[in-house]
Formats: C-alpha cells, structure tokens, sequence
C-alpha cells in the first residue's frame, strides 16, 4: 500500500484555508478552527502539513496550563525553556519576531477547561501577530462560541465532512497498489465507512490479494474482508 496524501474534499478545503490564512492581511485576526468527529482522516491531514511545513506543533492534554503552553512552545522553538511565564513567553516573542511561522494547537477541547490558557493563546496572537490554526472534535465550534474574545478572532472555520463517493475513490486509488474493480469501489462507498476503516481494508485486501496471486480486487474480495471485522 502506498504511502501518500489523499486529497478529498476534506483535505482540499483544509489546503485551501490555510493558504488564505497565511495571505490575510496584517490587520486582519489570523485564527482559523478546524473541527469534526474522529476517523475523517483529520489527524492525518494536520500532520502532513507539519511535517512539509515549517510549523509549530503542540498537542494538547489534560495537564494543560498557560505555563505548560508556553514551554512546549519553546520547546518546539529548540530552545531550553525558562522558568517563568513571563520569561518563556519573552523567549517565543524573540524567536518568532525574526522567524515568524504558524501555531497550530491540537485536540483544543481541552483547552476550554482552562480560561486562562485560552487567554495566553490569544495574547500570543495579538502580541506575535503569527497563525494560528486550532484543531478540535465535532463539538469545537459550539465551544469556541462560548469564549468570545477568541472566536471574534477567527478568521475562517473548516469543518471535516463524512467522507463522499468520490472521496473513497480517491482514497483507494491513491493507496492501493492492486486495482480495485468498480463494483469493489461502490461497495466500499456504499458502506459508510470511516477514513481509517477504509485504509485498513484497502491494507487486508492487498495482503488477500498478494497471498492469492490476484491482480484484482473484487467486489466479492471486498465483502469478505469488511465482514471479518
């Protein structure tokens, strides 16, 4: 199975943004949120773009702080953190001045028990003037409402949709390495399935295949794999 990015509609659009993000003007707010529920391949996509882009990238947790913020800002930056708020947020003010590049803050929906950490990250926005892309599940959107001195800020929301006909398409022809026949491809969209379901059994298929000696895969393939799991 090949290892590649899939652009469907969800990834597209997400390019999309972040190009129209990073050409905003200086006196437009550079927040933008993205957010859906899980398996629609969103992770996958945010990480393909930080690893081909020089970013910044923080993850966040349940320990999460203003000070944990920051250090793992700094941390990012290649840099040994200092002690104090005030002192790690003088050190990312320092190096993003003469270096200026995208914060992208993962699984945000921990943030929103924290008020505090949530204000850091905007004082980092208005004081840098950097990007800032957030990343969070289905819920997101309606939290972010809730702190509006944050969501007046972004600049555009994406939402990751349920994966279209064309999208498993895509999905498929771009990963497997074995052709699959097109009554194979429409049963596989006719199932509904999730990103990662689908890179699996595209994953099983191959293995079924190769094993077999086949150089199709099958609607008939197909349906046995998909009732295994």
């Amino acid at each position: 199975m090949r290892n590649s990015l899939i652009k469907t509609k969800n990834v597209k659009r997400f390019i999309s943004l972040i190009d129209n993000l990073q050409k905003a003007p200086s006196n437009v707010a550079k927040m933008a949120l993205v957010y859906g529920t899980f398996g629609l391949g969103k992770s996958q996509t945010i990480m393909w773009w930080v690893t081909n882009n020089d970013a910044i990238y923080i993850r966040c947790n349940h320990n999460i702080s203003p000070k944990w913020l920051l250090t793992e800002i700094v941390k990012e930056l290649d840099e040994v953190p200092c002690y104090t708020s005030q002192r790690l947020f003088e050190q990312i003010e320092d190096n993003l001045k003469h270096n200026p590049k995208i914060l992208v803050v993962d699984e945000i929906d921990y943030l929103f028990s924290n008020r505090h950490t949530i204000e850091t990250l905007r004082d980092i926005h208005d004081k840098l003037g950097i990007p800032i892309l957030l990343v969070g599940m289905e819920l997101a959107d309606k939290k972010l409402q809730k702190y509006g001195h944050i969501n007046d800020r972004i600049f555009a929301k994406l939402k990751f949709e349920k994966l279209s006909k064309d999208d498993f398409k895509e999905i498929i022809e771009t990963l497997s390495e074995i052709n699959f026949c097109d009554k194979a491809i429409k049963y596989v969209a006719s199932r509904n399935l999730q990103f990662r379901q689908v890179v699996k059994i595209i994953a099983k298929s191959e293995q079924l295949a190769q094993t077999n000696k086949l150089t199709e895969i099958t609607e008939e393939i197909i349906k046995g794999v998909i009732d295994e799991e």
